[in-house]
């Protein structure tokens, strides 16, 4: 896999797919499943296991190359908080403006010696001004989980987008859905 050539591609396909789709998405999927066999009454407990189980198969990143996630970003590090780690996006996902447990918009992995890829979370996501134009004056919120703001100007070059990190697949000391994670590191990433 070459990683430099897909964080530097991924930019212009998520600004053509964004214009392909228009501001407003296409057709929606399930808000959220109204009934998950196994779901348990802590909201927190539900939506770590859902993301566990509809994640599981993506421990393997060609699997998850395979159903059209691709590296966006390099390795994300935080300034002193840790990191965020390598971000695989879906972009008609993103592009769709719906929020559903079972379908993270991106998966993200650590990068490991050896450059090896280990999974340890999903990252849900939606542009603010598509939210807004559905959900005026209200906050997305995923199984009880309030998304986390990004205002625009950002590092990331997007427009505004609110977002929620679950790290499902490796705990994290400062929270199951702070958006940087203290134990993560972009240390071993390699572009080449």
């Amino acid at each position: 896999m070459k990683v430099s050539s897909l964080a530097t591609r991924f930019p212009l396909v998520l600004i053509g797919v964004l214009a392909l789709i228009g501001v407003s998405g296409s057709p929606a999927r399930a808000q959220e499943p109204s009934h998950h066999r196994g779901s348990l009454p802590d909201h927190k407990s539900a939506l770590v296991n859902i993301v566990r189980e509809s994640t599981a198969r993506f421990h393997d990143v060609s699997v998850a190359e395979g159903e059209g996630y691709g590296l966006l970003f390099g390795c994300v590090s935080g300034p002193d908080a840790g990191a965020m780690g390598m971000h695989f996006v879906n972009l008609p996902l993103v592009g769709d403006a719906v929020l559903d447990p079972t379908r993270p918009e991106i998966v993200i992995y650590e990068p490991a010696p050896g450059g090896r890829l280990r999974l340890i979370g999903a990252d849900f996501l939606v542009f603010k001004d598509v939210w807004d134009a559905k959900h005026p004056g209200t906050t997305p919120q995923l199984m009880g989980q309030l998304l986390h703001l990004f205002e625009a100007p950002n590092r990331f070059g997007l427009p505004a987008f609110y977002t929620l990190h679950v790290w499902a697949w490796k705990e994290s000391p400062t929270g199951t859905f702070a958006n940087w994670h203290s134990k993560v590191s972009c240390d071993a990433y390699n572009p080449q």
